[in-house]
């Protein structure tokens, strides 16, 4: 039996980031995994999203090339050639993982893993059976779509996040169920290619967790381009005919919608396979951790979507990460400012607390709105609907969260997480120069605003 001085259970963005991490650290590394290197963000949830997404964004300027003063004719695509770049951009990524392990000298063990509270793992793939021990383990098995118990729902062929960007051609029509990140993303690639979309959400708002402006603002340019939004509705059976009819119930009222494709993006669960054996607690459905990742066992971590939280591939990234520094002697309660992304058209973006969370923490608030309607960049872009939203702590003038309605605003998003994590103050991002023409600079002119100062607005 090899012994190491961790083993990391699952290769996605949180376990193969903590190897590679571990491995710097001196320390002799395992790394378990039963699928594919980068787990579901890479394989079948951000990478393929964004990349169909870049696709859906080309067709979607070659449509208003005449707004700049361009035309094309006889515009088409191959949807199986799109799914194959996908593929490819996945595969290359897949490859720049095994370099790494192997640069970095980590033992990858390829099958599943059972861990034991006494910090030993059965690795099985097939027939082939191997075990291994470590001075510590880390748990980062992921999560997988939930799928709720639905009449009708098991009689019909549905999609998950899984298995929607294997598809072979495009659906003339798409019922989505669950008005969150996922399925607003999935939304616009499929709007973009052509496809009816209809999204039922139970909340009285899409993207319920985030700003409200933010919320109402996307709703209405997403209705702009044809989608469907049913919110305050609930999805209450489907029936199998020639088509599948979705029964749903807004108000005491019924209605359905009938269509060909049904998707499943109503959140996920933790992946808690093959850690039955190590008695860690539960909160619930997630494994319970300290601010340092530990689990109730000695010697055991946790991280990523099994700990449930934001769920986010950056976010369980760092968590690896604070793992290992804690295992190596330093380290620090995992209390950072989170970023948090929608890559929808326009795209959303926000670090911090919202509005409400703020004033629920007893701070006196006030806020401040950007339209991005007059910004130079966004304007000669054809990009100019969104807003800079920024929430401030109106005693001492800090920064408690920052919302980004826009083209790109994903990219720009670091930048108000810089401040939020500094503890920055609304006068210090006024007294900073941005350049011109971006449009990043409305995240400036929003300070300028709330300080009364504001040239443009």
């Amino acid at each position: 039996m090899k012994s190491f001085d961790v083993a990391i259970i699952g290769g996605g963005p949180g376990g193969y980031v903590a190897a590679i991490r571990a491995a710097k650290s001196g320390l002799s590394v395992a790394l378990v995994e039963g699928r594919e290197l980068g787990g579901t963000c890479l394989n079948r949830g951000c990478i393929p999203s964004k990349t169909l997404l870049k696709h859906a964004e080309v067709l979607n300027q070659i449509h208003h090339a005449n707004q700049f003063g361009i035309s094309v004719q006889n515009v088409s695509f191959s949807f199986p050639e799109m799914v194959t770049r996908k593929n490819q951009v996945i595969k290359q990524l897949q490859n720049g993982i095994k370099g790494l392990l192997k640069q970095n000298k980590i033992t990858l063990y390829n099958g599943y893993g059972t861990v034991y509270n006494d910090k030993k793992v059965k690795v099985e793939s097939g027939d082939n059976k191997e075990e291994l021990e470590a001075k510590y383990i880390i748990l980062a098995t992921g999560s997988k779509p939930f799928v709720p118990t639905i009449p009708g729902l098991a009689n019909i062929y549905y999609h998950t996040s899984d298995t929607i960007f294997d598809i072979d051609e495009v659906p003339k029509r798409l019922v989505i169920m669950g008005g969150g990140v996922i399925g607003l993303e999935i939304a616009c690639v499929f709007n973009s290619l052509g496809t009816e979309v209809d999204i039922v959400e139970m909340a009285d708002r899409v993207i319920p967790a985030e700003d409200p402006d933010a919320s109402l603002f996307l709703t209405k340019q997403l209705v702009g381009k044809g989608i469907n939004i049913h919110t305050g509705t609930k999805i209450t059976g489907f029936k199998k005919g020639e088509s599948v009819l979705v029964e749903l119930e807004k108000n005491g009222e019924k209605a359905s919608i009938e269509t060909d494709t049904v998707l499943v993006s109503v959140g996920r669960i933790p992946n808690t396979t093959g850690i039955e054996e190590t008695g860690v607690t539960f909160d619930g459905r997630f494994v319970k951790v300290d601010e340092y990742m530990r689990t109730s066992v000695d010697g055991i971590y946790a991280i990523g979507d099994l700990i449930g939280g934001y769920q986010l591939a950056h976010v369980a990234s760092e968590e690896g990460i604070h793992a290992i520094n804690h295992i190596i002697g330093k380290g620090k309660k995992f209390d950072l400012a989170v970023p948090r992304c929608v890559y929808t058209f326009p795209e959303i973006a926000s670090v911090g607390m919202t509005e409400e969370q703020a004033i629920a923490k007893g701070y006196s608030v006030r806020t401040q709105k950007v339209d991005l309607a007059g910004n130079g960049k966004a304007i000669a872009s054809f990009e100019n609907k969104g807003f800079m939203k920024i929430i401030v702590d109106e005693q001492y003038g800090e920064i408690l969260g920052v919302v980004m309605v826009g083209a790109h605003v994903t990219e720009m998003i670091s930048q108000a997480t810089s401040f939020i994590h500094l503890e920055g103050t609304v006068e210090e991002l006024d007294s900073m120069i941005f350049p011109h023409p971006t449009i990043s600079e409305a995240l400036f002119e929003s300070a300028a605003a709330w300080l009364g100062q504001g040239v443009h607005y």
